[in-house]
């Protein structure tokens, strides 16, 4: 009786085995996972307005994903800030190159792209870019700027990479993310005037702040958001320039999250990226200058009613300096430069031909001090008043070291 019981247990386990053996097989065989795709009847009609908004919301929401330093424009990077366990992730060229980017689609398979996640061909890369509770208006104002000559999405032929997605990728896009569905009716914007309907729709419909401040990527519900664990009390694992863990934030009132906070303060961090204490904010999360303080304002209205969630984080610090640091290298931890630009230099944003740019010591220095003045629309800091003026040069000295050692390289 027990041999047949243990044969009859064998057998039901290599039936699992199988199962789970041919499940994984598949799941290999049949990626990318492809969804029907649907004709939306649409004609964008431009206008500046449109233009200008469509810029603001792509700064904030697109140029994370999609701006390569290199090129200047949106035409895809390297997405390090993506988990390990997520394999090497790039992200796409959204330029209006006909070939390597968007220029060849219509205007209602960019409303599809933009609403459902699903590109043109049916092909579902995962939860980035489904976006089904954004207004009518600002997915026209949207494409109204990727069709418009603007820097940062005018034609350029740069190749698409490949992504080598993990295992994980590929079990989550066949079990657990789904693209979201087409609007069947208009999808209205709120009043600004009501700021806390207004900041839920910038901070969730829009913006995707809960992405990232949820407690996982894995268990985000992009269908309904507020059911995602952890809405918004932060603790989800993102990578910096050198692949540090670094812990979303709490962004609810608990003690361990926003509490103590002055709506002012709050405004600096998102636009300005600065802590309270004049830290700056870690890499991944940067400033989003396009966000306006009107718009800044009103999130923090709608983030007064998120429930708390009391999560004490381990955040992530800077190691202090060798005892060989110099004064320089010294000024670039204390400051937390490598959150971006890495140890070397070399991270999302490389700094290290800063130099041939800038030219001399005193143009880096202005740069540092005010990048927009040089680069209108990035998201580096404005460090003038932060940096102390004794600082500047030690500082920049560092920094002509790291380009000095990786030319010699």
């Amino acid at each position: 009786m027990l041999k047949r019981i243990a044969l009859v247990v064998g057998g039901l386990i290599a039936v699992v085995v199988v199962a789970a053996g041919g499940f994984l097989g598949y799941m290999a065989w049949d990626f990318p996972v492809r969804y029907p795709t649907q004709k939306i009847d649409l004609t964008v009609q431009s206008t500046p307005d449109r233009v200008a908004r469509g810029k603001a919301i792509s700064q904030a929401l697109c140029a994370g994903c999609h701006y390569d330093q290199k090129t200047g424009a949106l035409t895809g990077h390297h997405m390090i800030e993506a988990p390990d366990e997520f394999g090497v992730l790039w992200s796409h060229n959204i330029t209006g190159d006909p070939k390597e980017g968007i220029g060849s689609y219509t205007d209602g398979e960019l409303a599809f792209l933009l609403r459902t996640g699903i590109e043109r061909n049916g092909v579902y890369p995962g939860p980035f870019m489904g976006h089904p509770h954004a207004s009518d208006e600002d997915i026209v104002s949207l494409i109204a700027f990727l069709r418009s000559d603007d820097p940062l999405v005018r034609p350029q032929s740069v190749p698409n990479r490949d992504s080598k997605p993990g295992f994980l990728v590929k079990l989550l896009n066949h079990v657990a993310w789904k693209p979201s569905a087409y609007p069947q009716a208009s999808v209205q914007m709120p009043a600004a005037t009501d700021r806390v309907a207004y900041g839920h729709y910038l901070a969730v419909n829009l913006y995707d702040c809960y992405v990232c401040h949820s407690a996982d990527f894995k268990t985000l519900d992009t269908a309904v958001p507020e059911h995602s664990a952890g809405f918004f009390g932060g603790g989800n694992p993102t990578l910096d320039s050198d692949h540090h863990v670094v812990l979303s934030a709490n962004l609810t009132q608990d003690e361990t999250g926003l509490a103590g906070w002055s709506e002012a303060q709050f405004v600096r961090a998102v636009r300005e990226g600065f802590r309270p204490d004049n830290r700056p904010l870690r890499f991944p999360m940067e400033p989003i200058p396009s966000i306006s303080p009107d718009e800044a304002s009103a999130i923090w209205a709608y983030l007064q009613t998120v429930p708390k969630l009391h999560n004490p984080l381990n955040r992530w610090t800077e190691a202090p300096p060798p005892a060989t640091a110099s004064v320089g290298e010294k000024i670039y931890r204390k400051y937390t430069c490598g959150s971006c630009h890495g140890a070397s230099g070399s991270g999302v944003c490389d700094l290290r031909g800063a130099f041939e740019k800038y030219h001399d010591e005193a143009g880096v220095a202005a740069f540092i001090r005010n990048p927009e003045k040089f680069l209108p629309g990035t998201k580096m800091p404005t460090w003038d008043g932060v940096i102390l003026n004794e600082e500047y040069a030690p500082l920049v000295a560092y920094v002509r070291a790291l380009g000095t050692m990786h030319a010699e390289r």
